[in-house]
């Protein structure tokens, strides 16, 4: 399913390595049973293992749910034995692919640079990068916050041309805050997302800057949800263990059509 070209509040689910084939098929089926309105302002993203995303792309029958894969090879084609490509993803209904996810930064050294390279294969192939970029708990208390994103955006960024950046998704995920149960606040959050899209604006335009969008992760739960949706320059949410429920990833889905329905009303 192709992207939607407005800029929709994104609700992206990232399952990592969870669910069989039988299990995803299900969960997509109670999802749209679940789902209560229809909007038009809200895209929900399922960034599925590679295993299930043909199964996925297929069962999904609303405008508001699109797939995405984990990540991608740089390459297109090649001996890259176990690799995946962007041509293959796309192949197979992918309309997202995520990069620079901090668990491939750290378990498999991935380089902004790569990243880089990631990103720019996914648009080759016409398939929408979500980058994913943050700091460490120690850059943090170092006060190097800004530098990190800073640094991360140049890179990462590169070679773009302003309307790939339009085309691009930013997932800001604070490392410390990932799987710890920490949650950054409203006001550390609205820092980052509100310098990220300045940087945008520098290195691009300001359209591009206002076209992107950037999405919040790092412990996201049904609980907590309400109070990112109150911060400014959130294009939306990613959520990690609390997707792999379909009831509490559908009340999440909930919160977050509320919330931009009565910006907009």
């Amino acid at each position: 399913m192709e992207p939607q070209k407005e800029k929709r509040f994104i609700v992206l689910a990232n399952w990592k390595m969870h669910k069989t084939l039988a299990e995803s098929i299900d969960y997509v089926k109670a999802l749209h049973e679940g789902l209560q309105t229809p909007g038009d302002r809200v895209e929900i993203i399922l960034c599925v293992p590679f295993t299930m995303l043909g199964a996925v792309s297929r069962e999904v029958t609303s405008s508001m749910v699109s797939v995405g894969g984990q990540d991608v090879h740089d390459r297109d084609w090649g001996a890259f034995t176990g690799e995946i490509s962007a041509p293959m993803l796309a192949d197979v209904g992918a309309a997202y692919g995520m990069v620079g996810h901090s668990e491939r930064r750290k378990y498999s050294s991935e380089t902004d640079e790569v990243v880089n390279a990631k990103a720019r294969a996914l648009h080759r192939a016409g398939i929408v990068p979500i980058v994913c970029i943050g700091e460490t708990i120690d850059e943090r208390k170092r006060g190097l916050t800004l530098n990190k994103l800073e640094r991360q955006a140049m890179v990462c960024f590169d070679g773009f041309s302003g309307d790939e950046m339009e085309r691009t998704v930013i997932l800001y995920e604070p490392i410390w805050a990932i799987g710890t149960g920490h949650i950054a606040t409203a006001e550390q959050a609205g820092e980052a997302h509100g310098f990220i899209r300045r940087m945008i604006e520098r290195l691009f335009s300001g359209k591009a800057a206002s076209m992107t969008r950037i999405v919040y992760g790092g412990s996201v739960k049904h609980k907590n949800v309400s109070d990112m949706l109150k911060v400014k320059d959130i294009d939306g949410v990613g959520v990690g263990s609390d997707s792999l429920d379909v009831e509490n990833f559908l009340g999440i889905v909930e919160r977050c059509t509320e919330a931009v329905s009565m910006k907009i009303s």
